[in-house]
Formats: C-alpha cells, sequence, structure tokens
C-alpha cells in the first residue's frame, strides 16, 4: 500500500476541487506509487466554503486562513489554487514550514515572485510542482518524442494558439483577474503562460521575442459578493479592465526556430481552442486540445504534397496506460491533473523533481514579463528566465 502523505488544498474554487479530485483517483490510476495522499485540511476565506469541501471530500479540517494549514504538523503537501496575488506570500510560508508544494501558474504576478517562491522551495528541500497540465496529454508527450528524433527534420517554426471565450460576456464580474494589483497580468498569466510552457517544452529555449497586447472589453461591473469561476455580474458600478485580454507574440528559440504565440480571453466562438502547428523540414506535427488523443503528422520524403496522417495515441505514450487500454480511447482535463499529481506525489516520495518544476514556472513568468515590455516598448526583448 505503501506511506500516507498528509496533504492540504488552499483555495477552494473550481481548481481546488480539481486538485482534490486528483489526489482521490491518483491511486487508482498509479497503484504502484509509494505514497497514498491523504485529505487532512481545506482552506478558502469565503465563509463556509471550506466547510462544504470537507463534508463533501472528507477534509478532517476546514479553515478559514491558509496559516491553520503551514501551521498544521499533520499537513506535509499542500496544494495552492488561491487568486494570483496570493501566490507567493502562500507559496513561500508553506515551503518554509517544509511543505512540498504543488502551486498553479503563474505562482504569482511577476518573474520575481516565481523566483521567490522557486528560491523557498530549494531552501527548504522540499519539492515543487506547478501546473502546467497540457504538456501532460500523452499527445503532447509523443509530439515531443517526434519532434526530438527527428522525424520532421530540423524545426523551422511554430504557432501555438490558446483561444477561448471565458471572458467574452461583457457581463463577465470585475473579479480580482481583471485588476492588476490582485490579478497581474490577464490572459498572458492565464494562458500565455500556458504556451510559453509548451514551447519550451517542445522546442527548447526562447532566445527572444516580441510582442502586442490590447484590452477589447475595457469596462465591466464589479460583483455584489463571492465568485467562484467567471461570474456574471450586472447593476454592479463599472470599473477599468487593468489588464489584457490578448496578446501575439513573435518568438525566437535558441535552436534558430521561429514561433508564433497567440492567446485571447474574449474570443467570441472559441471554446478551448487551444493546439500547437509544428514545422520541419521534412515534416509537421499539430495538435488540437480539443481532440487531446490524436495528432496531424506529416513525415517521409515527399516534401511537397506530402499527406498528412492522424495518430491516435495509446499505451506507450505518456501516461495514457495509467487510464486506457487502447488507442483511440478518450482522455480529458481532469486526467491531465490526475498526471500531474502523480508526478508531484512521486517527486515527494523519490526525493527527485518529475513533470513541471518551479524552475519552469521561472522561465514562464520571465517569458510573460517580457512580452509585457515588449508590448509597452514596442521593440525585441530577451527573457531574462535563468
Amino acid at each position: 500500500m505503501g506511506s500516507t502523505l498528509g496533504v492540504a488544498v488552499v483555495g477552494f474554487g473550481w481548481m481546488g476541487r480539481v486538485h482534490t479530485q486528483a489526489y482521490a483517483r491518483v491511486p487508482h490510476h498509479f497503484p504502484g506509487l509509494a505514497v497514498r495522499p491523504e485529505l487532512i485540511a481545506v482552506a478558502d476565506e469565503v465563509p463556509g466554503r471550506a466547510e462544504e469541501a470537507a463534508e463533501q471530500y472528507g477534509f478532517a479540517t476546514a479553515a478559514r486562513d491558509w496559516r491553520e494549514v503551514a501551521a498544521d504538523p499533520r499537513v506535509q503537501a499542500v496544494s495552492v489554487a488561491a487568486p494570483n496575488f496570493l501566490h507567493r506570500e502562500i507559496g513561500v510560508a508553506m515551503a518554509e514550514a517544509g511543505k512540498h508544494l504543488w502551486i498553479e501558474k503563474p505562482v504569482g504576478l511577476t518573474a520575481q515572485d516565481a523566483r521567490a517562491v522557486a528560491d523557498a522551495v530549494t531552501k527548504a528541500g522540499v519539492q515543487g510542482t506547478v501546473g502546467f497540465n497540457y504538456r501532460n496529454a500523452p499527445a503532447v508527450a509523443a509530439a515531443r518524442e517526434l519532434v526530438a528524433a527527428g522525424e520532421i527534420g530540423t524545426v523551422t517554426h511554430v504557432r501555438i494558439r490558446l483561444f477561448s471565450d471565458y471572458a467574452a460576456h461583457p457581463e463577465g464580474a470585475l473579479t480580482w483577474r481583471y485588476e492588476r494589483e490582485r490579478g497581474g497580468s490577464g490572459v498572458l498569466g492565464d494562458l500565455a503562460s500556458h504556451g510559453v510552457d509548451l514551447a519550451r517544452f517542445l522546442l527548447g529555449e526562447i532566445a527572444s521575442l516580441t510582442a502586442d497586447t490590447a484590452v477589447f472589453v475595457p469596462e465591466r461591473a464589479r460583483p455584489t459578493g463571492a465568485t467562484a469561476g467567471h461570474t456574471r455580474s450586472t447593476g454592479g458600478e463599472l470599473g477599468p479592465v487593468e489588464n489584457e485580454d490578448y496578446v501575439s507574440c513573435l518568438l525566437r528559440f535558441a535552436s534558430g526556430a521561429r514561433g508564433v504565440l497567440e492567446a485571447c480571453r474574449v474570443s467570441v466562438g472559441e471554446q478551448n481552442n487551444y493546439g500547437f502547428e509544428i514545422h520541419g523540414t521534412r515534416g509537421a506535427v499539430s495538435w488540437d486540445f480539443r481532440r487531446m488523443g490524436e495528432l496531424g503528422v506529416s513525415r517521409g520524403t515527399s516534401y511537397q504534397d506530402q499527406p498528412v496522417s492522424t495518430l491516435y495515441v495509446g499505451p506507450g505514450h505518456g501516461e495514457y496506460s495509467a487510464f486506457q487500454p487502447g488507442a483511440a480511447n478518450s482522455m480529458g482535463y481532469d486526467d491531465l491533473k490526475v498526471i500531474e499529481a502523480y508526478n508531484f506525489l512521486r517527486s515527494v516520495a523519490e526525493g527527485t523533481p518529475y513533470g513541471a518544476t518551479l524552475d519552469d514556472a521561472v522561465h514562464s513568468a520571465a517569458a510573460l514579463d517580457a512580452m509585457a515590455r515588449s508590448a509597452e516598448q514596442g521593440s525585441w526583448v530577451s527573457p531574462a528566465g535563468g
């Protein structure tokens, strides 16, 4: 059975629930894991939310203040799914308390915040995992292997897109997500952070970039009560949207490859349209999150008029076999978070990092900061992600 590991979740909106459900499922999909998570504590500042979570999911303790979790000796590992402006304070405090850390991206508001959490994790000698879940898709793992093996030749260029409509409605409430002080960047931290991680995971380091940003819904109504997710609000006082709805970015990789990254949170008609197309000197590979188990692959020696085939991922690609027995059986978003939980718990059990780390978060945040500087200056800049 293995030993138990006391875990806690701080912040119980939608993502907190996803983390909790991943903890519950991970022993079923990865029975060989050396540790078993035990739900010890949940914390959320919204009155009644932590108590409801404890009753529904079986946490032993519910709290309003995350500091109670940091002080609880039963808790050995913590998921941080609180709003962005709390990530640095909570992440550093949990690491200093000796807790292993599974924290959602973008790990604070700036690269400086991400570095502070990363430094605290390193100093404390604990493990740190970051919520870059899209790299966990077995098809993405397969694409990475194809590229690394030279199946499409030398990579020449890539296009990465992350389009969503979650903020497209003009009645979307002016929550912390749209405020610079509490939300930091807008679509940069929310979606483009995933795009940067995919770019680095698939193609390596980004040498320089130039970006443009825009706000397309400039005002929203302030919410009159507690919010979760992307709540609508009418009748409240209007306030300004302080961070970007849209970003487009040109990338130059250290390898010499070129790239385009585009993300938008107000794209009417687009629901989770996330994916990439990678082109090389002898072929191409493409992926669409909405068809998560498929890869478009073109390879061979024809060059011109070379056909594209569909590869259905299956056992042998990433962690697919932990969920399905044969190719073309569907997986879902929550499965990617189960893989993330597995990597986190395996890191704790073995003392070796698996999956996305705080170092990846620092590099992603540095690229996002560079995008913001570039958009302001109108120039090419180099991320300082080291």
